[in-house]
């Protein structure tokens, strides 16, 4: 083996990752639609206002949308319409993935196999069989990895609130609720790719919802066991427009999660009743730390809730605080959070919801896997759920 390559687990052979340094990292972009402009090149702005990163091309099937974010971004940044060209021409550090979900995983193994860390928009693929098989493409030590865009973990109120709840100084967590009540009309759903399990994998639990759910797990830990319902009560679609879950966690902890796109009053909340305080977060799209709220049980001195109240500097959940992480660990050569089995377990709660509600049965963390339909499809090819051979061809 040539010593600038390295396998990865599946036994392919690509580049190594070129060593850091204190240079700045190079980043594509492929996707230039309405999250890359609005969300990623603010953030990789800001990086390399810092010094920390440098925005070298932008790729989209649409040749005029990349003009058009060319000309928002600025600089010398080249654009291309192939991923595969651009990977050659441009050899990137890290590849930031902003297309639809169906598109994902072949373009994500695609920048791993050409040595590039990767961070994919959420849902970073359709399926279990998909992660895996990205999984599979990472490097084994040092990288390249590839992490999914899950902001919400990131900011001073989060991290605040986790290291609480990990040294258990409000008590053990007892109750939660996870609830991403939002409301999508019509003309949404009228994009071809939305509400499809082809190309976006699933409806608001996979869509919307994963990141509520995500930030559940980030803060209580592995969950155990869910039960489930989904319907379709509006939309003419394949997915649900609406679902709800009882999930109980490894420590005990039990929680109802609420995923709808039905709900004109729209809201994104966390309530986690602890033994010794409560702890909220009420936002729709981001926090900062006034979106917090401790309430400690009638018990507790004063003295004691007030650290609790303390979560320092404001630090809003964005783009840019993950992004500035990621880049931490690309250059400490060491695997990112939101990747590999820390990314899976929301993916894994998802499957595990819809199984639950298109079977009627309990689903146990573990329990998908190769072999299982669910493992392959979000739909698990259940009647009434899974789309018809023509649907899916004209998909």
């Amino acid at each position: 083996m040539a010593a600038s390559e390295v396998p990865s687990v599946s036994g392919t052979h690509r580049p190594r990752p070129t060593p850091l340094g204190g240079r700045r990292v190079r980043v594509a972009v492929i996707g230039t639609g309405a999250i890359a402009r609005d969300s990623h090149l603010p953030a990789l702005v800001r990086l390399a206002e810092e010094g920390e990163t440098e925005l070298v091309a932008a790729v989209d099937i649409d040749a005029a949308s990349v003009e058009s974010f060319r000309a928002v971004a600025g600089g010398d940044l080249h654009g291309y319409t192939d991923p595969d060209r651009m990977l050659q021409e441009q050899r990137p550090d890290l590849v930031v993935i902003c297309t639809p979900p169906t598109l994902h995983r072949d373009q994500t193994v695609a920048a791993l196999r050409a040595g590039a860390w990767v961070w994919c928009e959420k849902p970073p693929v359709p399926s279990l069989a998909d992660f895996d098989a990205v999984e599979a493409e990472e490097g084994r030590d040092g990288g390249p990895y590839a992490s999914i865009v899950f902001q919400h973990r990131f900011g001073s109120g989060t991290r605040h609130v986790r290291r609480l709840l990990a040294e258990r100084a409000m008590g053990r967590p007892l109750v939660a609720h996870c609830q991403t009540t939002w409301y999508r009309d019509a003309a949404y759903y009228a994009v071809p790719w939305r509400g499809r399990w082809g190309t976006e994998g699933g409806g608001p639990a996979m869509g919307h919802g994963i990141h509520q759910m995500d930030l559940l797990l980030d803060l209580l830990g592995p969950w155990s066991e869910v039960r489930a319902m989904a319907g379709r009560l509006v939309h003419d679609v394949e997915t649900e427009d609406v679902s709800t879950a009882l999930v109980r966690f490894a420590n005990g902890a039990m929680a109802t999660v609420v995923n709808s796109v039905l709900s004109p009053d729209e809201v994104s909340r966390i309530r986690i009743d602890c033994e010794r305080a409560t702890v909220e977060l009420t936002h729709l799209y981001g926090h900062r730390n006034d979106d917090w709220r401790i309430t400690p049980a009638r018990d507790v001195p004063d003295a004691e809730a007030a650290t609790w109240q303390d979560f320092g500097a404001d630090v809003p959940s964005s783009h840019l605080e993950q992004l500035r992480e990621l880049v931490a660990s690309m250059r400490a050569g060491r695997r990112p959070r939101s990747s590999g089995a820390d990314g899976r377990t929301s993916l894994e709660l998802i499957a595990a919801l819809y199984k639950s509600a298109f079977t009627d049965a309990t689903v146990r963390a573990g329990e998908i896997g190769p072999g299982d339909p669910f493992h392959t499809a979000m739909h698990g090819g259940a009647a009434g759920w899974a789309p018809m051979p023509e649907e899916e061809a004209v998909a």
